[in-house]
């Protein structure tokens, strides 16, 4: 399979290329010159497959030229030892559950399937060491960390935004030690990302250290992430039985802020997956909501919000859904709708969801909710994707409704772990300087 730039002015890239590299020469997102539809027979089955085999049928049309397939089946495998249920909350409404993994949300599916690859090619290859660059707002940092922590071959450096992430998130990603080094940027999510996307586009600390980046921008990182909404359907299915011949009434709300979430699963829908329609919900960072109703996309700075992992104000795989439909609005917004919504909101959806549901929504899986809430049709069945544990934002959730969330005993542990980090301004100078040393 090969592999082009958004931007259409870098060389075609192989998947090895792609996936070490990260970032095109052109400052594109790389993109797959072809989706490969998935059989008939396969969607009419899928109900009857386990998590692992339906994402391993997946993997194979995305990465199965170029990667062996008994390779292949262990790295899914071995990513996927954990489940993301699809559970209840209300009629017609239901969550799908993507914080079981080893940080306790959804991004431990990608970022362990992109470690796994990327030392599948190091060891072919036998390359030098890969240095891993990766700007987090929140989950992103301690997936990464905890899915690369001890691979051998590999440092990862993740930057995050000081004081803007959540005390047990921030415990997740800097007291691991090991080859896991965290940088604290004094400024906000979208710094830290273009000092990521600068070092990639710098010549001469490309010569002096092999980079690449564990961010969504990675084809290895958010491709993965449709795994789960080909798993969730097949649940869904067994449910409700909202197969193709039920005229397509499954509804996918995704909690979105960098979007390569939703935008995997488009790129799902593109391979067959049989969704009827997607919600994007998004807090006060209303980038992409304001895209679809003036078909003009005007990127801004970030706006610090209670739901803190979509603080995102130029989302990078906007790039992606854009090509991905020929730039076309009419088609993106026929497919898509959207929604905002403010802190005050969101508290009032999780104490509204939780007085009258019991089930407990961290800030971010409540976006999802209340998009669906308001948004749903006659007949159709909406899922929302719970992305990370509410005990990762303990604090916020037991204010907001007036309990004590237990702390799973996976979080607890890194609480107890010593603070490492490296103090860093937004400058992107004092960025290269430090890795240069390194």
């Amino acid at each position: 399979m090969q592999y082009y730039s958004t931007n259409k002015k870098a060389p075609m890239a192989d998947l090895h290329k792609a996936v070490v590299k990260g970032l095109a020469e052109d400052r594109g997102l790389y993109m797959p010159e072809t989706i490969h539809k998935l059989p008939k027979e396969f969607f009419d089955n899928i109900q009857d497959m386990s998590f692992q085999d339906i994402a391993y049928n997946v993997a194979s049309a995305f990465f199965g030229e170029d990667v062996d397939q008994d390779a292949l089946q262990e790295i899914v495998f071995d990513t996927l030892r954990f489940d993301c249920p699809v559970v209840k909350v209300c009629d017609n409404i239901y969550a799908l559950e993507l914080f079981h993994g080893p940080t306790l949300a959804f991004k431990d599916v990608g970022a362990r399937f992109m470690a796994r690859l990327l030392q599948y090619f190091i060891n072919m290859d036998c390359e030098q060491q890969v240095n891993v660059l990766v700007a987090t707002s929140g989950d992103t940092g301690s997936a990464v960390a905890n899915g690369f922590l001890g691979v051998e071959g590999i440092h990862v450096y993740v930057l995050y935004p000081k004081g803007k992430v959540s005390p047990i998130q921030e415990c997740q990603f800097t007291t691991l030690g090991q080859n896991i080094t965290a940088i604290e940027v004094d400024g906000v999510f979208d710094d830290c990302q273009a000092l990521v996307k600068a070092a990639f586009m710098d010549d001469e600390l490309n010569k002096h250290m092999k980079l690449t980046s564990a961010n969504s921008i990675n084809v290895a990182r958010f491709l993965p992430q449709a795994f789960y909404y080909f798993n969730a359907y097949a649940r869904m299915k067994e449910i409700v039985n909202c197969g193709a011949s039920d005229s397509q009434s499954l509804v996918m709300c995704v909690p979105s802020g960098n979007f390569g979430n939703i935008c995997s699963a488009l790129f799902g829908h593109e391979m067959g997956l049989p969704i009827k329609r997607f919600i994007a919900a998004n807090n006060a960072n209303d980038v992409f909501y304001n895209y679809l109703q003036t078909a003009q996309y005007e990127p801004k700075a970030s706006i610090q919000t209670l739901a803190n992992a979509m603080d995102v104000g130029d989302p990078s795989n906007f790039a992606r859904i854009y090509d991905l439909y020929g730039g076309s609005h009419e088609r993106i917004s026929g497919l898509i709708s959207g929604a905002t919504y403010s802190d005050d909101q969101i508290r009032e959806t999780m104490r509204q969801c939780y007085a009258e549901t019991g089930y407990v929504l961290d800030p971010h899986g409540a976006c999802g909710y209340r998009a669906l809430k308001e948004q749903l049709r006659e007949g159709e069945v909406g899922v929302f994707c719970e992305t990370a544990h509410p005990a990762k934002f303990k604090e916020k959730v037991d204010e907001i409704l007036g309990i004590d969330t237990p702390i799973p005993d996976r979080l607890a542990a890194f609480m107890k772990g010593e603070k490492q980090s490296v103090a860093m301004t937004k400058d992107f100078a004092d960025f290269k300087a430090y890795l240069m040393k390194q």
